[in-house]
């Protein structure tokens, strides 16, 4: 019977691609990889169905929000707590026991301009529990305490730039290269061939240099502070085991079930923040958190959680994140939830087929950074995420940021490729597919610049 385990699974395999999933599939293993279209989803602005959002400024009792005090003590907490109960589930506190350690420490790093650091931060005491490897880069030469950019990284930390003395982390090892695959340890998508294992993976350094521009950073006078997202949690569906959910869960009173992937690593950009507000070095009231797709998604809940995160930044972060899911445009709540069962909660997957009963839509998540700036990118080509969907959450959460005396996109219509707009919310669409560019980067650069008091010249 044994043998005939693969044949069957490679059937369902054929089968599903029939259907048009390999492109959604690709994703799961393979950090954002180019996503082709998929037949099986829509990318007919005609065949969009009549959707209607909720009100984003009228409480669940019918009272209209006129003013800040509101917003903050009535319809901000309804729409929190909506968006934890049917969405991403509980972001629980910071560890009573947390701690960290300075591993490695290189004041010459590129060229002299920069300081380059490791820092561990252990979320329980001692040394031997759940942890996370920060790599940090500070400007060298800069008076007064400086601004910094956060976001996980896909594919290691020894991935984003290529320098042999950064830590590859016990983490991505225990992940990537222990045990040879087999059908026993491999889930439905590697099995089925869609996807492949990550066992005995060796670590390319400097593989994601592309989407980190230290240097750029660096040159501008901004910090870039960094960890690889599965050492956490590891991006599968039963990765909470091994990470926080499943071994913290008396520490942070809270169940596995109480919270999906995308509120843990949320959870840890906020441990992120955390010591970032010990580093005398850093202004810890000018953290911008950023992330790339389903880190983007990360991004969004993690700013809407906690409001230290001075700039909230979404690139390509499509369903679940700053597309409109009632648009029916590219991907879908059905399969984001079937192709990624873990990124959510349960609740979420109530709505599959259902999207006008969803309580809350993602506008009202753009809304919940209010005051604070917003900044949405886009790629033309990345269909799946729906860019204008994307651009639609930024419009539709301007009366929040009205409240506070301040525009937020200030612009009706999609604007053309390349072409930033945007005030307090700001947006572009560039040329190209699902990655995150230096184009990109610039843009967050120069939106930061405007927001911040931070001048470095």
């Amino acid at each position: 019977m044994k043998k005939n385990r693969l044949p069957s699974a490679l059937k369902a395999g054929r089968l599903f691609l029939k259907l048009g999933l390999l492109t959604a599939l690709s994703g799961l293993l393979n950090p954002c990889p180019a996503r082709a279209q998929s037949d099986s989803l829509n990318y007919d602005e005609s065949r969009i169905p009549p959707y209607q959002l909720p009100e984003l400024l009228v409480s669940d009792g019918g009272k209209v929000i006129r003013t800040p005090a509101a917003w903050e003590s009535i319809r901000r907490p309804e729409i929190l707590r909506k968006f934890t109960e049917n969405v991403y589930g509980r972001v629980p506190g910071k560890p009573a026991d947390i701690h960290y350690k300075t591993t490695f420490l290189d004041q010459h790093a590129l060229g002299g301009k920069a300081t380059r650091e490791e820092v561990t931060i252990y979320f329980t005491k001692g040394e031997q529990g759940p942890s996370m490897v920060v790599l940090l880069y500070l400007p060298n030469g800069v008076k007064g305490k400086v601004p910094v950019f956060v976001g996980l990284n896909f594919t290691g930390n020894h991935a984003v730039q290529d320098d042999s003395t950064i830590t590859v982390t016990e983490n991505w090892k225990r992940i990537n290269t222990n045990n040879a695959p087999t059908l026993k340890n491999l889930w439905p998508a590697q099995r089925s061939g869609w996807a492949p294992a990550r066992n005995n993976k060796t670590p390319h350094r400097g593989e994601e240099e592309h989407r980190w521009p230290v240097a750029t950073l660096i040159e501008n006078g901004y910090g870039l502070a960094t960890a690889y997202y599965e050492d956490v949690e590891a991006d599968t569906p039963d990765g909470w085991k091994n990470g926080v959910r499943g071994k913290l869960q008396k520490e942070l009173k809270i169940k596995p079930a109480e919270w999906g992937s995308i509120s843990v690593w949320a959870w840890s950009l906020s441990r992120i923040m955390d010591y970032l507000e010990t580093d005398e070095r850093v202004n810890a009231r000018e953290v911008v958190v950023t992330g790339l797709s389903r880190l983007g998604k990360t991004a969004l809940w993690a700013g809407a959680n906690d409001q230290r995160f001075a700039i909230v930044i979404s690139n390509d972060s499509g369903e679940g994140g700053a597309a409109l899911s009632k648009r029916i445009y590219g991907e879908t709540i059905e399969l984001i939830n079937r192709v990624n069962p873990h990124w959510f909660i349960e609740k979420y997957k109530t709505f599959n087929f259902a999207p006008e009963k969803l309580p809350v839509h993602h506008h009202m998540l753009i809304a919940l950074a209010a005051p604070r700036p917003v900044y949405i990118a886009s790629a033309i080509e990345d269909k799946p995420a729906d860019p204008k969907g994307e651009f639609l959450s930024g419009k539709f959460a301007a009366p929040a940021y009205t409240l506070y005396g301040k525009t937020g996109l200030g612009v009706a219509e999609q604007p053309p490729v390349d072409t930033p707009v945007g005030e307090t919310v700001g947006y572009h669409v560039r040329r190209g597919g699902h990655d995150i560019t230096l184009y990109d980067w610039q843009q967050f650069i120069k939106f930061a610049n405007r927001h911040f008091s931070y001048s470095f010249r």
